[in-house]
């Protein structure tokens, strides 16, 4: 066995540690109050907020142009945020949802980090998102692999969510989500499994459109392994054939991440939308 092969190895067993330590309810979920309602679709009931009890997540953080994002921005009160003039930020993240209240499925979120109503100094509200554990972005494509998670993402909050394939797959020191729909690649990212620690919960402000109304969701996450590098070669991303991929080569992202975050093990509660003046 190679010493490559051993570090991933003890990786793997302090995740599977952890998991079997973070069977529900764990602390995180226990103070949460979720309420009950009818999936008359799915003959089941729902329950918001839905709890994700475990998950692995990768996300790495690219730069694109300002001008570009924004045309794709449905509401004028929506600001992208810039790393400096004219490059603005945009987050595309793999889930691997394993236990959750509406069963098991993957996602894929491609974001655009944004504030809402007021245009923020180039770096500073980047800055103050990675101080305070916060961010805000818009949701601009984000596929699932269940029928029960695209409808409740599309008739509860508005999201573009769309059926797609969404495969994972862990070579030696690495994860890799193959997204594609149809038989056509949409994009790969590739990232490295870096070896994580428990970390502070990360709170994402997620915004829709519905009916042509923005919306909000909060997200929180608490991440049980976790790690983050700015490191240029630490993941890395392949755009595809789709109509998506297309879209998004118009983007001007850049070549390598600004950031890569990694999380192999993780708990997540995702609230209900709300109306933006119930702030």
């Amino acid at each position: 066995m190679t010493t490559e092969a051993l570090a991933m190895a003890a990786i793997d067993a302090r995740i599977d540690e952890s998991r079997q330590k973070s069977r529900r309810p764990s602390d995180f979920l226990r103070g949460i109050v979720q309420t009950e309602f009818p999936l008359a679709a799915f003959d089941r009931m729902g329950k918001l907020p839905v709890f994700y009890y475990d998950n692995s997540s990768m996300t790495a953080v690219f730069t694109a142009s300002t001008r570009q994002v924004r045309a794709l921005l449905p509401d004028a009160r929506m600001h992208p945020i810039e790393l400096f003039p004219g490059r603005c930020v945009v987050a595309f993240s793999a889930f691997e949802y394993r236990d959750t209240d509406i069963d098991p499925y993957n996602e894929f979120s491609i974001s655009f980090l944004m504030s809402y109503g007021h245009r923020t100094l180039p770096g500073i509200k980047l800055l103050h998102g990675l101080m305070t554990r916060c961010f805000e972005a818009y949701v601009w494509k984000l596929p699932v692999t269940t029928e029960i998670a695209r409808w409740g993402g599309v008739e509860l909050y508005g999201y573009p969510k769309f059926v797609a394939d969404i495969e994972f797959r862990r070579p030696p020191g690495r994860t890799s989500c193959l997204l594609s729909e149809g038989g056509r690649n949409i994009l790969m990212l590739e990232g490295q499994a870096l070896a994580g620690a428990p970390a502070k919960p990360l709170r994402y402000r997620a915004y829709s459109m519905k009916n042509g109304i923005p919306l909000c969701a909060n997200v929180y996450t608490h991440p049980l392994q976790y790690a983050q590098t700015m490191s240029s070669d630490a993941a890395s991303l392949t755009l595809g054939d789709h109509d998506i991929a297309r879209q998004l080569q118009r983007l001007e992202l850049s070549a390598s991440p600004l950031m890569y975050q990694y999380c192999p093990l993780n708990e997540l509660v995702l609230f209900g939308p709300r109306n933006l003046i119930d702030d």
